[in-house]
């Protein structure tokens, strides 16, 4: 429930602690906008229209007195900020301004006059999202928090740092690198520290640091009126070896990092490729990986402990029809195995130029993840697009990639059907529709059937209390049938 403005973190000498956050947005929604279909093709859900407010010309100059100039009511500007880099997430509308606040307080002005006007507010990050966040359904003022990257303080004696929102966590581990430190959330390339806040960001790493939940020690949070609100005060190893291994099914990978997990070995990550997205990797970067499904495990501790668990998860493997199990420990042979990881998206794209990308995540107790993967692969293989498989296997979170041609409407409906059909399944094993990615405007309409009708009116309350102008990220978040 929070987006990013300026804010602070924290985070520990070579693993992260905690996370300290400075000037956030209440991640607020509405229900003015609704879901329609293109060219009156069939009836997709990823297009959201809302009712669009007009900005009256005493805002604007409001704005650009506060800005000083860095704002911009450019077409081409305001439509490159309405649109995700990386979600098939649509809007009819666009933003009607975009802003570029350099301070606290530029930012709290900003949310003063546009509350004042009640016209909508979207911040807008690193635009990774997958699931329409920082779309514009009802127009508004389009935050952008690229000139509040800065680091505010490094507390090396703490291990904590504080950050403003628009700084890339890429960004902030090349500053950290020289101390001896790193911040260890990692979702894909491009993802600001605020924006991560957005999503209770996960990534590999999460079974060994936790959640982006788990290393926030304390946010400062600008409340729709503009008042800054600061949540608490900033009171508050070793060497790791890598791991590689195939198996013959989807099952197989899956039974063996749930074994894994249970045996208590310290991993800080266990992550799940299907021989699909192999199969990309390879194409993409040229290489000649076992098209399998493969499991890639990080052990941390010493360097005996770390061979001393390599050697249980070895046994385990074994008696799961596990094959060519790897072991690196030197750095560079462990960068190139996890940079394969990081870039598993951008690979896909190399199996169908031109094609969109479906993406989704589900997450389950971890006791259901082999099922789940099992009764998705099985769904995916039988259909005619190509999907790929990518799990954080070791806290229960699954993604998968569904590439379509965006000129086909058959091909749509089907990624749709495949994303449904995933999120249903993971709903039906006490999951939920979203492990990381947050909810948007794509999982809206699961809400409801994970959370309950009562959950939604509670959570709708909550927001009228905080924001009664409805002016923040407006069409997000909560279905447009609730009310209370």
């Amino acid at each position: 429930m929070i987006l990013g403005l300026s804010l602070s973190l924290s985070l520990s000498i070579y693993i992260f602690n905690r996370i300290y956050l400075l000037y956030l947005f209440i991640y607020c929604f509405d229900c003015g906008f609704r879901v329609v279909s293109i060219d009156g093709k069939g009836s997709t859900e990823y297009v959201v229209q809302g009712s669009r407010k007009e900005v009256p010309q005493e805002l604007v100059d409001e704005l650009n007195a506060i800005s000083k100039d860095n704002m911009t009511m450019d077409y081409d500007e305001r439509y490159f900020h309405g649109k995700p880099q990386y979600s098939f997430h649509k809007a009819v509308n666009i933003p009607d301004i975009v802003i570029f606040p350099r301070s606290e307080e530029e930012v709290s002005k900003i949310v003063k006059c546009c509350d004042k006007h009640k016209v909508p507010i979207v911040p807008y990050g690193g635009a990774t999202s997958l699931e329409g966040h920082i779309l514009s359904p009802n127009g508004g003022v389009c935050i952008d928090m690229s000139f509040m990257k800065s680091v505010k303080a490094l507390h090396v004696e703490d291990m904590d740092v504080v950050v403003e929102p628009g700084i890339g966590w890429m960004e902030l581990n090349e500053y950290l690198e020289p101390y001896g430190l790193f911040f260890p959330l990692d979702p894909g390339p491009g993802a600001t520290i605020g924006g991560m806040c957005a999503t209770r960001c996960s990534g590999s790493l999460a079974v060994r640091y936790g959640t982006m939940r788990d290393n926030v020690i304390n946010l400062k949070v600008i409340l729709p009126n503009g008042d800054v609100v600061k949540t608490a005060s900033r009171a508050r190893k070793s060497a790791a070896g890598v791991a590689m291994c195939n198996f013959p099914t989807i099952k197989d990978a899956a039974d063996v990092a749930i074994a894994s997990m249970l045996s208590g070995i310290q991993v800080s990550r266990v992550e799940l490729l299907d021989e699909v997205q192999v199969r990309a990797v390879n194409i993409a970067n040229g290489k000649n990986l076992p098209e399998f499904p493969t499991l890639m495990f990080e052990f941390i501790g010493t360097e005996a402990y770390s061979r001393e668990q390599t050697l249980i998860v070895q046994k385990i493997v074994s008696e799961h029809n596990g094959s060519d199990f790897v072991f690196a420990k030197d750095p560079d042979a462990k960068k190139e195995l996890w940079k394969t990881r990081k870039e598993a998206l951008w690979a896909c794209f190399a199996m169908k130029p031109g094609f969109e990308a479906m993406t989704t995540d589900v997450c389950v107790p971890l006791s259901h993840l082999a099922e789940l993967i099992s009764k998705s692969k099985q769904e995916f293989d039988a259909s005619s697009l190509v999907c790929t498989v990518i799990a954080h296997a070791g806290d229960g979170n699954f993604h998968t990639v569904i590439l379509f041609d965006p000129s086909d409407e058959e091909q749509r409906q089907e990624a749709e059907r495949l994303n449904h059909f995933m999120v249903h399944a993971a709903l039906s094993m006490e999951g939920t529709c979203t492990g990381e990615h947050g909810v948007g405007t794509g999982k809206m309409k699961h809400l409801e059937k994970e959370l309950g009708i009562e959950a939604l009116k509670t959570m709708k309350r909550i927001k009228a209390a905080l924001d009664p102008n409805n002016i923040m990220n407006p069409g997000k978040l909560i279905p447009p049938h609730i009310c209370f």
